[in-house]
C-alpha cells in the first residue's frame, strides 16, 4: 500500500500502528492543533498530556471522527481513515461522562451497540457476560447506573467500549470522575485490563499522575502542539525545556550564565545562589550563554553542617514543612531571597534530628542531579 506522508512515500512500520501526520486543526481565528506528526505503537497505551485548551482534546477527536482535519492524515493499521466517519471507524471512545444510560441496566448498556450491529442474541449474551467478568461487574449486570459508584460506572463504559473489539481506544479523561483516593488502585486496574486485552490505547489527560502511572509513552502538549514525546521516565528525567520541567512534576529552577563548558563539566554563575552549579557533564554552548537549570525537590539534601564542597550547595531558613507521610516537603528560603522546595524521605527524618520552622540548614545536590535547559 503506497501511503502519502507530506507528500512522501511512508513504508508502514508493522509496530506503527496509529499515524498522523501534519494534522491541523483552526476553528475561525484559532488554531487549535498546530501540523502535529506522531506515531502510536501497536498495544501501546499512549496518553496526551496538557492543561486545558492546549489541543489534546481536539487531537482525541480527530482520532474518533468527530472532527474532521483541516489538513493532514490520520492512518491506522495502514489504513487512511482521515475520510471514514466514525460509525465506520474501528474506533471506539469512551468519554469524560462515560455516557451511559440511565435507564437501562449494566448489562443492556454494554450490549447496546453489538444490538445496534444486529448480532445474534446468543452471541451478543455470550460477550456481553466475557466483558463484565474482565471487569469484575458480572454481579452488577441487572443494576442501573444510578446504583453503582464511580469506579463501577467506569468499568462498565470501558466494558461497553471493548466488546465491539475496537483496533483502537481512545479514553478522554478516565480518572476525572472518580475520588482521589480510589484513583490510583483504578490507574492500575485499568492498565492490566487492556494489558490482557490487548488493544491499542490513547488517553488524554491532563493529571501529571495519571499519565505518568498509566501510559508507555506519553505527548507533553501546549498551544496544539507536542512539546516532548517519549517514556515517562525520560521527560521526567530529561525534559528538553523549561516547560516541560515545569509542567512534569515539581522543580527548582535557577537562572545564570555559562562560565566553564569543558567536555566532562559545566560551571553556570547565577545571581539566585552564593555558590556556582556545578554540573558533571558539558553541553557544547557558548560561554556567556543564559541557561535555566532544574533541579527535582528529591535531589536536594536538607544538612545542618555545612558542606565542605566548593559547588553546589547554599545556606538558607526553614520556611515551613508539609509532612505529607512517606516524605516531608521543606521549603527553605536561601540566603539570596530565592525559595526552594526539597523533598526529605520520612525514614531519613525519622533517623536524625529533623529541622524545623525557623531554622538555619544547608542544602546541597549531586553534580549529576541538574538538567540544564537551553529552551
Amino acid at each position: 500500500m503506497d501511503s502519502r506522508l507530506g507528500g512522501q512515500a511512508w513504508l508502514p512500520d508493522p509496530d506503527d500502528f496509529v499515524r498522523v501526520s501534519e494534522l491541523v486543526k483552526i476553528y475561525g481565528d484559532t488554531v487549535a492543533v498546530k501540523s502535529v506528526d506522531l506515531s502510536v505503537r501497536r498495544n501501546e497505551l499512549f496518553a496526551f498530556l496538557g492543561s486545558s485548551g492546549c489541543g489534546k482534546s481536539t487531537l482525541l477527536r480527530m482520532l474518533a471522527g468527530f472532527e474532521a482535519p483541516t489538513s493532514g492524515r490520520i492512518y491506522l493499521d495502514c489504513e487512511d481513515i482521515t475520510d471514514i466517519p466514525p460509525y465506520r471507524r474501528p474506533v471506539n471512545m469512551m468519554f469524560q461522562s462515560y455516557a451511559l444510560f440511565p435507564h437501562m441496566t449494566v448489562q443492556a448498556n454494554v450490549a447496546f451497540g453489538l444490538k445496534q450491529e444486529g448480532i445474534a442474541k446468543n452471541e451478543i449474551h455470550e460477550r456481553v457476560f466475557e466483558a463484565l467478568d474482565l471487569m469484575q461487574m458480572a454481579s452488577f449486570s441487572r443494576r442501573k447506573p444510578r446504583q453503582l459508584s464511580g469506579g463501577q460506572q467506569q468499568r462498565v463504559a470501558l466494558a461497553r467500549s471493548l466488546i465491539k473489539r475496537p483496533k483502537l481506544l481512545l479514553l478522554d479523561e478516565p480518572m476525572s470522575a472518580l475520588d482521589k483516593q480510589i484513583r490510583q488502585k483504578t490507574q492500575i486496574d485499568l492498565v492490566k485490563i487492556l494489558e490482557q486485552v490487548g488493544v491499542t490505547c490513547i488517553i488524554v489527560t491532563h493529571d501529571q499522575e495519571e499519565a505518568m502511572t498509566m501510559a508507555t509513552r506519553l505527548a507533553v502538549m501546549t498551544e496544539g502542539q507536542i512539546v516532548q514525546c517519549g517514556a515517562p521516565h525520560d521527560i521526567y528525567t530529561f525534559p528538553n525545556s523549561r516547560f516541560v520541567a515545569g509542567f512534569i512534576g515539581s522543580t527548582n529552577f535557577f537562572s545564570g550564565t555559562i562560565t566553564v563548558d569543558a567536555p566532562d563539566h559545566i560551571l553556570i554563575e547565577s545571581a539566585e545562589l552564593m555558590h556556582p552549579l556545578y554540573i558533571s557533564h558539558g553541553i557544547g554552548e557558548p560561554l556567556g550563554m543564559q541557561v535555566h537549570v532544574s533541579i527535582r525537590p528529591e535531589q536536594i539534601r536538607v544538612l545542618r553542617e555545612q558542606p565542605v564542597a566548593q559547588f553546589n550547595w547554599e545556606h538558607g531558613m526553614v520556611r515551613h514543612v508539609a509532612w505529607l507521610g512517606s516524605y516531608a516537603l521543606y521549603q527553605i528560603r536561601l540566603d539570596s531571597g530565592l525559595v526552594i522546595n526539597a523533598s526529605v524521605p520520612g525514614m531519613a527524618l525519622a533517623q536524625a534530628d529533623a529541622p524545623g520552622i525557623d531554622e538555619e540548614v544547608f542544602v546541597s545536590w549531586a553534580e549529576n542531579s541538574a538538567t540544564v535547559l537551553t529552551t
